[in-house]
Protein backbone atom coordinates (compact mmCIF):
# COMPACT_ATOMS: atom_id res chain seq x y z
CA UNK A 1 0.00 0.00 0.00
CA UNK A 2 2.84 2.41 0.82
CA UNK A 3 4.43 1.73 -2.55
CA UNK A 4 1.25 2.68 -4.45
CA UNK A 5 0.89 5.91 -2.45
CA UNK A 6 4.44 6.94 -3.26
CA UNK A 7 3.83 6.07 -6.92
CA UNK A 8 0.70 8.21 -7.00
CA UNK A 9 2.54 11.01 -5.21
CA UNK A 10 5.38 10.80 -7.73
CA UNK A 11 2.93 10.89 -10.62
CA UNK A 12 1.15 13.94 -9.17
CA UNK A 13 4.49 15.74 -8.71
CA UNK A 14 5.48 14.88 -12.29
CA UNK A 15 2.17 16.15 -13.70
CA UNK A 16 2.46 19.39 -11.71
CA UNK A 17 6.06 19.90 -12.85
CA UNK A 18 5.17 19.34 -16.50
CA UNK A 19 2.21 21.70 -16.18
CA UNK A 20 4.34 24.41 -14.58
CA UNK A 21 7.05 24.02 -17.22
CA UNK A 22 4.46 24.22 -19.99
CA UNK A 23 2.96 27.40 -18.55
CA UNK A 24 6.40 28.95 -18.10
CA UNK A 25 7.30 28.13 -21.70
CA UNK A 26 4.04 29.56 -23.03
CA UNK A 27 4.57 32.78 -21.07
CA UNK A 28 8.17 33.00 -22.21
CA UNK A 29 7.14 32.44 -25.84
CA UNK A 30 4.45 35.14 -25.61
CA UNK A 31 6.96 37.57 -24.10
CA UNK A 32 9.44 36.93 -26.91
CA UNK A 33 6.69 37.31 -29.51
CA UNK A 34 5.61 40.56 -27.84
CA UNK A 35 9.17 41.90 -27.90
CA UNK A 36 9.55 41.13 -31.61
CA UNK A 37 6.18 42.65 -32.48
CA UNK A 38 6.82 45.74 -30.37
CA UNK A 39 10.19 46.30 -32.08
CA UNK A 40 8.70 45.92 -35.57
CA UNK A 41 5.36 47.75 -35.27
CA UNK A 42 5.62 51.46 -35.94
CA UNK A 43 2.81 53.96 -35.28
CA UNK A 44 0.22 53.58 -38.03
CA UNK A 45 1.22 50.01 -38.96
CA UNK A 46 -1.64 48.39 -37.04
CA UNK A 47 -5.22 49.65 -36.96
CA UNK A 48 -7.73 47.61 -34.99
CA UNK A 49 -11.42 47.91 -35.90
CA UNK A 50 -13.18 46.92 -32.70
CA UNK A 51 -16.59 46.53 -31.18
CA UNK A 52 -17.30 47.83 -27.69
CA UNK A 53 -18.87 44.48 -26.75
CA UNK A 54 -16.23 42.21 -28.31
CA UNK A 55 -14.35 40.04 -25.80
CA UNK A 56 -11.76 39.11 -28.47
CA UNK A 57 -11.11 42.81 -29.05
CA UNK A 58 -10.49 43.26 -25.33
CA UNK A 59 -8.00 40.38 -25.29
CA UNK A 60 -6.18 41.77 -28.34
CA UNK A 61 -6.09 45.29 -26.86
CA UNK A 62 -4.77 44.03 -23.51
CA UNK A 63 -2.12 41.84 -25.17
CA UNK A 64 -0.84 44.66 -27.35
CA UNK A 65 -0.79 47.12 -24.46
CA UNK A 66 0.96 44.62 -22.19
CA UNK A 67 3.66 44.09 -24.82
CA UNK A 68 3.83 47.80 -25.75
CA UNK A 69 2.88 47.22 -29.39
CA UNK A 70 2.04 50.44 -31.25
CA UNK A 71 -1.53 50.28 -32.60
CA UNK A 72 -4.53 52.50 -33.24
CA UNK A 73 -8.06 51.44 -32.45
CA UNK A 74 -11.49 52.61 -33.46
CA UNK A 75 -14.94 51.36 -32.48
CA UNK A 76 -17.56 50.51 -35.07
CA UNK A 77 -20.44 51.55 -32.78
CA UNK A 78 -19.14 55.06 -32.10
CA UNK A 79 -17.05 56.02 -35.16
CA UNK A 80 -18.84 56.30 -38.52
CA UNK A 81 -15.58 56.13 -40.50
CA UNK A 82 -14.57 52.99 -38.61
CA UNK A 83 -17.98 51.42 -39.23
CA UNK A 84 -17.74 52.23 -42.95
CA UNK A 85 -14.29 50.60 -43.22
CA UNK A 86 -15.58 47.55 -41.32
CA UNK A 87 -18.61 47.26 -43.62
CA UNK A 88 -16.48 47.73 -46.76
CA UNK A 89 -14.33 44.79 -45.68
CA UNK A 90 -17.43 42.62 -45.20
CA UNK A 91 -15.79 41.27 -42.08
CA UNK A 92 -17.57 38.36 -40.43
CA UNK A 93 -16.74 39.71 -36.97
CA UNK A 94 -14.35 41.73 -34.92
CA UNK A 95 -11.65 42.55 -34.31
CA UNK A 96 -10.33 43.27 -37.77
CA UNK A 97 -6.71 44.33 -37.81
CA UNK A 98 -5.41 46.32 -40.73
CA UNK A 99 -1.71 45.49 -40.76
CA UNK A 100 -0.11 47.98 -43.11
CA UNK A 101 -3.46 48.14 -44.86
CA UNK A 102 -3.93 44.37 -45.16
CA UNK A 103 -6.98 43.04 -43.26
CA UNK A 104 -6.77 40.19 -40.76
CA UNK A 105 -9.92 38.96 -39.07
CA UNK A 106 -9.33 38.07 -35.45
CA UNK A 107 -6.15 38.57 -33.46
CA UNK A 108 -3.16 36.29 -33.79
CA UNK A 109 0.08 37.94 -32.70
CA UNK A 110 2.20 35.58 -34.80
CA UNK A 111 0.15 36.34 -37.91
CA UNK A 112 0.55 40.08 -37.29
CA UNK A 113 4.31 39.61 -36.82
CA UNK A 114 4.51 37.60 -40.05
CA UNK A 115 2.70 40.35 -41.97
CA UNK A 116 5.00 43.05 -40.57
CA UNK A 117 8.08 40.91 -41.23
CA UNK A 118 7.15 40.57 -44.91
CA UNK A 119 7.67 44.30 -45.17
CA UNK A 120 4.33 45.07 -46.77
CA UNK A 121 4.17 48.76 -47.73
CA UNK A 122 2.33 51.06 -45.35
CA UNK A 123 -0.93 52.43 -46.72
Amino acid sequence: MAHSRSSIFGLVVLVLAVGAATQWWAGHSQARLGEKLSALAKPGDIQMLSSTTCAYCTVARQWMRQHEVAFDECFIETDASCAARFEALRAPGSPVLLVRGQPQTGFDAQRVLNALSRGAPAS
